[in-house]
């Protein structure tokens, strides 16, 4: 069975990557010519689902997310953070690679506090690993919270803007919401939650396999990393690139790659990226 869609977006290729990668959720293919897409998969069903899902996602407005209590209005600037938000609520994990600047983790925090307040879960779990810090922590005063606190800030502070202070505080003395090292994750088992685990780059691929198979009943989870800021020691292989290799075809598995064109910081940010890519894409044939 084959279907076509026309619109002119399809002729500057913005949106072709996840376009295809929302027929590949419905079990179907899609061709690109001019302006309009082709799918094509076994049943009509099956492609007329892929073919509305392309509609909504290629003509509906950037919808707001979440209100913060200040009133800021969070919502997708770019159609791969709008691809991103509808991979999270489709899909029980998301794995998402993109460069700075790009939301994934503030994004990633937004739809875990917007699932906490509308009672999809009970708890928040929000996690990074420490490996480049590891012997350095002994170093620090204070105890093992004290030690952390610092790595674990670019969190806090998208709670902080979320929730405002005084609730983040709240849920977090009453354990409602958890900001941990991801080696605490060892041994648990993660149920009515979710779960974002930011800064994967850095996980090793034995402690990727440890987190993900943590994930209980009721359970999210969201990935997310930057290929460019890898800390990893030389010869070890990341766990966000081996999780994306040998996950990519499992379903309930949504695996998005935001791009220059999604950061939404300072515009320099984005000019920035892109001058170091050039540079590692010229040492690379030197």
């Amino acid at each position: 069975m084959q279907s076509r869609y026309d619109n002119d977006i399809f002729r500057e290729g913005t949106v072709n990557g996840y376009v295809r990668d929302i027929a590949a959720f419905y079990g179907c293919t899609c061709e690109f010519e001019e302006g309009a897409v082709l799918v094509e998969g076994d049943s009509s069903s099956t492609v007329n689902r892929a073919l509305a899902s392309i509609e909504e996602f290629i003509t509906s407005d950037f919808e707001i997310i979440y209100t913060t209590p200040s009133g800021r209005q969070i919502k997708p600037k770019t159609f791969g953070q709008k691809f991103y938000i509808d991979s999270i609520e489709r899909s029980e994990l998301v794995i998402c690679s993109g460069p700075a600047g790009s939301g994934k983790t503030f994004l990633g925090v937004a739809m875990a506090v917007k699932a906490f307040r509308a009672h999809e879960v009970s708890r928040i779990i929000l996690t990074r690993p420490a490996v480049e810090a590891g012997e350095r922590l002994g170093f620090l005063p204070g105890d093992i919270e004290e030690k952390v606190n610092p790595y674990m800030r670019p969190i806090y502070d998208a709670l902080e803007v979320l929730l405002g202070q005084e609730l983040f505080e709240r849920y977090y003395d009453k354990g409602l919401i958890e900001v941990s090292p991801l080696a605490f994750m060892r041994g648990r088992n993660l149920d009515d939650a979710f779960v974002l685990l930011d800064e994967a780059q850095n996980t090793t691929c034995e402690q990727m396999k440890m987190f993900l198979t943590r994930l209980g009943l009721n359970c999210k989870a969201c990935v997310c990393g930057d290929f460019t800021q890898i800390d990893l020691p030389r010869g070890v292989k990341s766990g966000l690139a081996d999780s994306i290799s040998v996950l990519k075809n499992v379903d309930g598995i949504s695996i998005v790659s935001l791009e220059n064109s999604d950061i939404v910081r300072n515009p320099l940010v984005r000019k920035i990226v892109a001058a170091y890519e050039e540079r590692d894409r010229l040492n690379k044939y030197e």
